[in-house]
């Protein structure tokens, strides 16, 4: 998972300034951004006058992409600190490497799941033989400043649990939905999860009051609290919900999104999650100079070098 804009801003995010305490029906568009040889994605979050939802700092939304005769996800091996990265798809695979060694191959509604922590570097790609179709979602989630020099890590859950209610089915990718927890780590309060949801189903989906939450459209244009919500935008839905209205016409699904506002200021740029400027200068410093990171083996083709000035 990388930002490979070669001439990024640094973002601060974070803190109450910018939470919707009540709830609201802030509808986003993604901002198209080339991924690689081969895939565009559209960036969700951070967005213009939206940076985060709960933990959530990133999120870029891709596919249905016809592959069949394109290399497919190309992403050189790059570097991360301060966050987590999880791997979500709908179709298709990712190869996941990184400099602890982890080669593993993420499959559809499977979890894959890294905690940069200090450091860490990874790349990722469609394998040689790979699915005629790639579709899916990759985000990041920002550390609490007591956790973000933790040690890194990747873990992999092919299965994960199920919500189930009035025809719906939500998948619990991360933190915990209506008493079900996902098995994958997390260091604050929040929630990841893949609703599914039939045509003609109408169901209520229960929430947190105090979390803020977001919608993001995956396949179909199902209703969100009234709103359609086509694949490849985002419904922020502000905080104050004890559940959410969904209806769907036509087969549809999307990814809940939410958790705990993230009180501490982060600054973002480029790959990194850090507290001020200095935390993403050592960084870059580090990446460059081949400090602290590792290397990744087996990648064919060199890393990305690091974001110009």
């Amino acid at each position: 998972m990388s930002d490979l804009d070669l001439r990024p801003d640094a973002r601060v995010c974070g803190g109450r300034a910018e939470v919707a305490a009540t709830p609201v029906r802030e509808l986003l568009r993604g901002r198209p951004v080339p991924l690689g040889e081969s895939t565009e994605v559209r960036r969700l979050l951070p967005n213009l006058g939206r940076r985060m939802v709960g933990a959530w700092c990133f999120v870029d939304h891709y596919g249905p992409d016809d592959i069949a005769d394109e290399p497919g996800m190309q992403v050189p091996p790059h570097p991360h600190i301060g966050l987590q990265t999880v791997s979500w798809l709908h179709q298709g695979e990712v190869l996941h490497r990184d400099s602890l060694g982890s080669l593993r191959t993420v499959r559809p509604y499977e979890l894959g799941l890294m905690t940069a922590g200090r450091a860490i570097a990874h790349s990722e790609e469609s394998p040689r033989d790979h699915h005629r179709y790639l579709h899916g979602a990759q985000l990041w989630v920002a550390l609490p400043d007591a956790h973000r020099h933790t040690d890194p890590a990747f873990e992999h859950h092919t299965e994960l649990p199920q919500v189930t209610g009035g025809g719906l089915r939500a998948t619990v990718i991360l933190g915990e939905l209506d008493g079900t927890r996902s098995p994958g780590t997390t260091y604050s309060p929040l929630v990841g999860a893949d609703v599914t949801l039939p045509g003609g189903t109408s169901a209520r989906l229960p929430l947190e009051r105090d979390f803020e939450y977001a919608a993001l459209g995956m396949s179909g244009a199902p209703l969100v609290d009234g709103v359609p919500v086509e694949a490849g935008s985002m419904l922020y839905l502000g905080c104050g919900r004890d559940e959410l209205p969904l209806r769907a016409d036509t087969d549809s699904s999307l990814m809940l999104l939410g958790g705990e506002p993230f009180e501490e200021k982060i600054v973002m740029w480029w790959n990194f999650v850090g507290r001020s400027t200095d935390d993403i200068a050592e960084a870059r410093a580090d990446w460059q100079a081949g400090r602290r990171f590792g290397t990744v083996e087996g990648y064919a083709g060199p890393a990305l070098d690091g974001a110009e000035t």
